[in-house]
């Protein structure tokens, strides 16, 4: 309990990380609530309302169909957010197995699953996204499993190393010399210990999962209509940026928003599950810090 509650002393003292986390949980919460947040369906069309200016009605304005903007923001949050962590939780689970697997057995197994995560590396992220989903048919489903084993190599390579790291300590080889089998040692003894670098990883890579469905459904391939997504809807703005900027201006604020606050919430798990890392404590107020790379998790471990 000690432990636990250091953790939680240094992350609120970290006044962006908590006012991340704030920001965070208001989109979360309206995203759950977007029915209360706003009322109008977000697929109602109403040619007799197309590109109302904001008002009280419509807060965020209205799209060519006459759709409210504010609800499809709202709704489009769940499905950002929806995929988004579908999809790193894919990378996550994909990753712990053949990361372990890779540092604990070494030899060939390593080789064999470092040269696949190589490969991966190998192409730019978008166009590999691209190439895989033009050959599967778009959608949600499509989406968030395309965008899960896409990231699995990021998670796998930290795993790798913080197992190679600590399968030679104590602890373990007093379990190995007490008979435990593989499957205990990886799981009750080295596993555990490697958790808190990949719940930093996990919430910053939830951040780029995002803008990558994003980027995805900003070029149709990805949620399709009439669902709404942030980047579809920054996507069908374009075309009326002189005229209706609103259609592009609030999607994109939501999705900056919440990019930047899940960035800004990695960031500071990761100073106060590592008090060595803990320059953000001295430094409350700096933004500087969230631009320290993530390979910084590991050092000194």
């Amino acid at each position: 309990m000690t432990g636990r509650t250091g953790f939680l002393r240094r992350f609120l003292k970290m006044r962006a990380s908590s006012a991340g986390l704030v920001m965070l949980a208001a989109i979360v919460v309206a995203s759950l609530g977007a029915g209360l947040v706003a009322s109008a369906s977000p697929d109602e069309i109403n040619l007799d309302a197309a590109l109302e200016h904001p008002s009280v009605h419509h807060p965020f304005g209205t799209d060519p169909f006459g759709r409210d903007v504010l609800s499809r923001v709202v709704h489009g949050a769940r499905v950002s957010l929806g995929v988004g962590f579908l999809a790193r939780t894919i990378s996550l689970i994909v990753g712990l197995f053949f990361g372990a697997l890779a540092g604990y057995f070494g030899g060939r197994v390593d080789s064999i699953l470092m040269r696949l995560a190589d490969i991966t590396f190998a192409y730019p992220t978008l166009l590999l996204l691209i190439a895989i989903i033009a050959v599967v048919s778009p959608g949600i489903v499509a989406l968030f499993v395309t965008l899960g084993v896409v990231g699995w190599a990021s998670v796998a390579r930290l795993v790798r190393a913080q197992v190679l790291s600590v399968k030679e300590r104590e602890f373990v080889q007093a379990a190995r010399a007490s008979g435990a089998g593989h499957a205990t040692l990886l799981i009750k003894h080295i596993l555990p210990q490697c958790l808190a670098p990949v719940l930093v990883v996990y919430t910053l890579g939830l951040g780029g999962t995002i803008m990558a469905e994003a980027s995805l459904s900003f070029l149709g391939l990805g949620v399709q209509p009439p669902a709404p997504s942030w980047g579809a809807m920054i996507s069908g703005g374009i075309a009326f940026m002189r005229t209706a900027p609103w259609l592009s201006f609030f999607p994109g604020l939501f999705l900056t928003v919440t990019v930047c606050s899940l960035n800004i919430v990695g960031d500071g798990l990761r100073d106060a599950l590592d008090p060595r890392l803990g320059r953000a404590v001295a430094r409350p107020g700096s933004l500087a810090d969230g631009m320290r790379p993530v390979a910084a998790i590991g050092r000194g471990r």
